[in-house]
């Protein structure tokens, strides 16, 4: 594996995916979804730390298992992980959280599957870039 391409694409990603997560579900979306209880700089960080390990969650199976390498690859394999994080997630907060949605849950799958597209094609060109 080339740890230099999945460390910068993977910050790279993480970075991109905190403030595209902001603008989609903070800004763009938020009446859709509940809001959480108390907000803090504490919450901020773990958001932080969350979208870095999307970011390097991506990186590590684009270097280390698909090779992608073009932001079209990326685009398509980051839109089919949104999906299944999102389905993964969403099933479980459908069964936990009473004011869950199928809506919410719908919507939320095809955001995440634009957010996975977008995060995918960034670390895919970067990883095209690195070479």
């Amino acid at each position: 594996m080339k740890t230099k391409n999945f460390l910068v694409s993977g910050l790279v990603g993480g970075v991109v995916a905190f403030f595209l997560g902001w603008l989609i579900w903070g800004i763009i979306f938020k009446s859709f979804f509940p809001e959480p209880p108390e907000q803090s700089t504490n919450n901020m960080v773990m958001i932080f730390l969350g979208s870095l390990s999307y970011g390097l969650l991506l990186s590590y199976i684009f270097v280390k298992w698909a090779q992608v390498s073009t932001a079209s690859g990326g685009a398509k394999a980051g839109a089919a992980l949104g999906l299944l994080v999102a389905l993964y997630f969403d099933f479980f907060q459908l069964a936990m959280n009473p004011e869950a949605t199928y809506q919410m849950m719908a919507l939320d799958v095809v955001l995440s599957i634009v957010f996975g597209a977008i995060i995918g094609a960034i670390i895919g060109a970067v990883n095209g870039k690195l070479g």
